[in-house]
C-alpha cells in the first residue's frame, strides 16, 4: 500500500516539475520580450513550484525507507520536513519578488505587450488551474500535505497570472502601467502563503491534537469487544502520514485473571490494527468493581459531585477498595481551566470533606483528541 502511495506522489510531482519548468521558461521569454516585471515575478513563482515538487519527490523517497535500529519507528516524518522546506522556499521566493517589485517602483519599466503575449499568458492560467486542482485531489487521496500545499499554491499562481493578464489589458487600453504595483501585490500574496504554510507544518511537527474521528473509531472498535466496559486515555503518536502508534486504557472486571486479560489485550491489538491501521504499543487496565452493589451507588454519587465542576469533561477508571478504604479514579479537565491541577485539588478537598473515611487518589488526565463521551 505504501509503495503504491509513494509511486502516485512521485508521478504527480514529476508532472508538476515538467509543467512548471515549461511555464517558467515561457514566462521568462514573455517577460523579457514585453519588459514586464509582473510576468518575470510569475516565472520565478513557477520555478519555486518546480523546486517544491522536487523536494516532495526527495522527501517521499526518504520517508519510505524501512525501519532500522536507529529509527525503529521509520522515516515517515521526513514528509513533514519536506513540507517545511517547501513553505520556506515559497516564503523566500516571495521576499525575493518583493525586493524586485520595490526596485521596479523606484525605476518603473515601460512594458511592451503583444497579442501573442496575452495568448500565452491565458494558456498559463488554464494550465495552472488544471495543475492545482489535480495536485489537491491527489494530495487528498493519498494524504500528502506536500502535494496539497503545492496544489493550493498552484491555484494561487493561477489567480496571480490572471492579475498579470488584466494588468496587460489595462496597459494596452489605457497606456497606464501598474506592473510594479502588481508585482508588489503578488509578492505579498506569496509571502502570506509561505507564512501560513510554515505556521501549519510547524504546528504539526510540535504535535497537534489527534484526529477526533480516528480516535472515536478506535475507541468504538475497542468497546465493542466482549469483556471491555470502557476505553479511555487514548494517545496516538504520529510518525508520518497515516502512520500511528498509540496506547489506551481499557476497563475490565476485577475478577479477571492475568491469562484472561492477556488474551483480551492481544485480541484488541490485532483488531485495532486491522480496522483502524493503528498499532497499540501499550494497553493499560482499569479494574471494574463487581463485589458490592453499594459501591456502585457510592460511585454514582461521587461522579455526580465531580461532574458538577464546570471544567470536568470526564471521570473514568473508578475503583473502590473497601478493604483499605481507598477510592481512586481519573478525571479529564478541560484546557479552558486556568489551573487544571488546582481544579483537581479542589475536587479532592470537597470529596475528603464529604467522605472523611476514605482516602482519595485522583489522577489528572488530558483529553488528547477523543473528546468527552
Amino acid at each position: 500500500m505504501e509503495s503504491l502511495r509513494q509511486k502516485v506522489i512521485m508521478r504527480t510531482s514529476w508532472i508538476g516539475i515538467g509543467t512548471n519548468l515549461l511555464l517558467s521558461i515561457m514566462k521568462v521569454v514573455l517577460g523579457i520580450l514585453s519588459n514586464s516585471v509582473a510576468i518575470l515575478m510569475d516565472a520565478v513563482n513557477n520555478i519555486s513550484d518546480a523546486a517544491s515538487s522536487l523536494i516532495t519527490i526527495i522527501g517521499t523517497w526518504l520517508a519510505a525507507k524501512k525501519q532500522d535500529q536507529k529509527h525503529p519507528f521509520g522515516y515517515g516524518r521526513i514528509e513533514y520536513f519536506s513540507t517545511l522546506l517547501i513553505a520556506m522556499l515559497i516564503f523566500y521566493a516571495g521576499v525575493t519578488s518583493l525586493k524586485k517589485s520595490i526596485e521596479a517602483l523606484l525605476v518603473p519599466p515601460v512594458p511592451d505587450y503583444q497579442n501573442i503575449t496575452l495568448f500565452f499568458l491565458a494558456i498559463g492560467v488554464f494550465v495552472k488551474f488544471l495543475l492545482g486542482n489535480y495536485f489537491r485531489k491527489v494530495g487528498k487521496d493519498v494524504h500528502s500535505d506536500s502535494l496539497w500545499n503545492s496544489g493550493t499554491e498552484a491555484l494561487f499562481d493561477a489567480v496571480v497570472s490572471i492579475s498579470t493578464l488584466i494588468a496587460a489589458l489595462i496597459y494596452l487600453l489605457t497606456k497606464i502601467s501598474i506592473e510594479a504595483w502588481l508585482g508588489l501585490l503578488i509578492s505579498v500574496w506569496i509571502i502570506k502563503s509561505g507564512f501560513f504554510m510554515l505556521k501549519e507544518i510547524i504546528s504539526k511537527l510540535l504535535g497537534e491534537r489527534i484526529n477526533v474521528k480516528l480516535a472515536q473509531d478506535i475507541l468504538e472498535c475497542i468497546e465493542k469487544e466482549e469483556g471491555v466496559y470502557g476505553a479511555y486515555d487514548l494517545v496516538l503518536n504520529d510518525y508520518g502520514p497515516d502512520t500511528y502508534t498509540g496506547s489506551v486504557h481499557v476497563e475490565v472486571l476485577d475478577t479477571w485473571n492475568a491469562d484472561q486479560i492477556d488474551q483480551l489485550l492481544r485480541k484488541l491489538q490485532k483488531k485495532v490494527y486491522q480496522q483502524c491501521h493503528v498499532f497499540l504499543t501499550a494497553i493499560g487496565i482499569y479494574a471494574r468493581n463487581t463485589t458490592r452493589k453499594k459501591d456502585r451507588i457510592l460511585q454514582n454519587r461521587i461522579q455526580e459531585i465531580v461532574m458538577s465542576h464546570p471544567y470536568v469533561l470526564e471521570v473514568h477508571g473508578f475503583y473502590i477498595e473497601q478493604r483499605i478504604r481507598q477510592i481512586r479514579f481519573d478525571t479529564v479537565i478541560s484546557f479552558e481551566s486556568h489551573d487544571r491541577q488546582k481544579e483537581v485539588e479542589t475536587i479532592q478537598k470537597e470529596l475528603e470533606d464529604k467522605y472523611p473515611d476514605y482516602d482519595f487518589y485522583i489522577t489528572l488526565d488530558t483529553d488528547f483528541g477523543q473528546g468527552s463521551r
